[in-house]
């Protein structure tokens, strides 16, 4: 299951990467223009006590690994893209997004 659901992110990716219209916004904040009031899956997500349990690890990085995070994961940037819109080297925005990643899952693991 996580292999296929791995195979569809990165296709939907992939596709978004493709396609993307809409030229570099400034944060985070931008995506909360392109809400609807309708629930989606990031509200179903938040009820569950996994998304706590993220939120709550998430909270516990540093800003900017937590933003290069989710504007990777979940805007769908490329580590160039990121490296890029926030002036800094690819290397050092690799190391972020490793060096977040494995406190994340340090957090998580049981």
């Amino acid at each position: 299951m996580t292999w296929m659901i791995t195979v569809v992110r990165n296709q939907s990716l992939d596709h978004l990467r493709r396609h993307r219209l809409e030229p570099w916004r400034e944060g985070i904040e931008a995506a909360a223009d392109r809400q609807s009031d309708a629930p989606g899956p990031l509200d179903w997500a938040s009820a569950s006590e996994e998304a706590a349990r993220l939120r709550h690890c998430l909270d516990q990085l540093e800003a900017v690994q937590r933003n290069c995070l989710l504007l990777a994961y979940c805007e769908g940037y490329t580590h160039e893209e990121l490296a890029g819109r926030l002036r800094t080297p690819l290397g050092t925005v690799k190391s972020w997004i490793r060096r977040g990643l494995q406190r994340l899952k340090g957090c998580l693991d049981p």
